[in-house]
């Protein structure tokens, strides 16, 4: 089994803090590959907020103790915990389960469970399998473990961020279908990793087993642009931000974010931007 795990101010203390409206008191990350069981048997639940969130393989959960009904939950699926809530739930090495979690406590949580839409008569709901959120776990269990200036104001926004997340796929999911959402969310992830390569959206849709008119019809019905125009996007915002921190002339600039002429790039960037790459640098340097 591979952990990784932090607590603030390296307490593994059930702690309840309202001297904030919201705090991040431990993450962590588990993938259950060898030990057979992996298991958290809590009869009288926590004092602090918990949710969890299974990113591969499965979990067995029992909601109303041991004796009550088993209760499967797959990947994509967020589970959260209220203070006193039983917590029985267990990991088996098979399924190969790959699962984050999150714990936190303050005087607003309620408040902002409400006002992102938070399911409060349900433990467990569906979120999707979008890759951001294993890595804004990721992300917090980083922070607490280097605790860098004003590291608990950062993980309370990440901690926010996710619940954005699930807010608007509780918003948009629904609507556009959970597996059209997924696949959207994949995309959109895999084109931000990758605007400065080649890409070709005819091979992308067909790598996923897509026809390219559902693809584009569907990426435009959630995030309002074509693929096309959001790798556009992308490419310009960063070579916005190459043009105003950087020294690279523009046909470096050209290269770093996916363009191979120069001219060519200019050429976008001025319909896109409405000044040429050398105009904008002058604007943003004030010469």
């Amino acid at each position: 089994m591979f952990t990784n795990v932090a607590y603030l101010y390296n307490s593994l203390n059930d702690m309840v803090d309202t001297s904030k409206s919201l705090v991040v008191t431990s993450c962590g990350y588990y993938r259950v590959h060898s030990r057979p069981t992996v298991s958290t048997e809590r009869p009288t639940g926590r004092k602090d907020y918990q949710l969890l969130y299974i990113a591969k393989g499965k979990g067995y959960f029992y909601f109303d103790g041991l004796d009550g009904k088993q209760t499967v939950i797959t990947e994509g699926n967020m589970i959260l915990f209220r203070p006193g809530e039983i917590q029985y739930y267990y990991y088996h090495a098979p399924d190969k389960t790959e699962v984050y979690w999150v714990h936190f406590t303050g005087r607003m949580v309620e408040g902002i469970l409400d006002n992102y839409e938070m399911p409060n008569n349900e433990n467990v709901f569906y979120t999707g399998n979008s890759p951001d959120y294993a890595w804004l776990y990721r992300q917090i269990i980083q922070e607490l473990q280097l605790c860098r200036p004003n590291y608990e104001e950062l993980i309370a926004i990440m901690l926010r961020h996710i619940f954005i997340m699930i807010n608007r796929y509780i918003k948009e999911g629904k609507k556009s279908g959970s597996e059209i959402q997924n696949e959207i969310d994949r995309a959109a992830h895999y084109f931000n990793e990758n605007y400065n390569k080649p890409l070709n959206i005819d091979e992308y849709a067909e790598s996923r087993h897509m026809s390219t008119c559902w693809f584009i019809r569907s990426f435009k019905q959630i995030l309002k642009v074509t693929p096309m125009q959001y790798i556009l996007s992308l490419r310009m915002a960063n070579a916005q931000s190459l043009l105003e921190t950087t020294e690279y002339n523009i046909s470096e600039i050209a290269e770093a974010v996916g363009y191979d002429n120069a001219l060519y790039f200019s050429r976008l960037f001025h319909k896109h931007v409405g000044v040429s790459p050398s105009e904008y640098r002058k604007m943003r340097s004030g010469r």
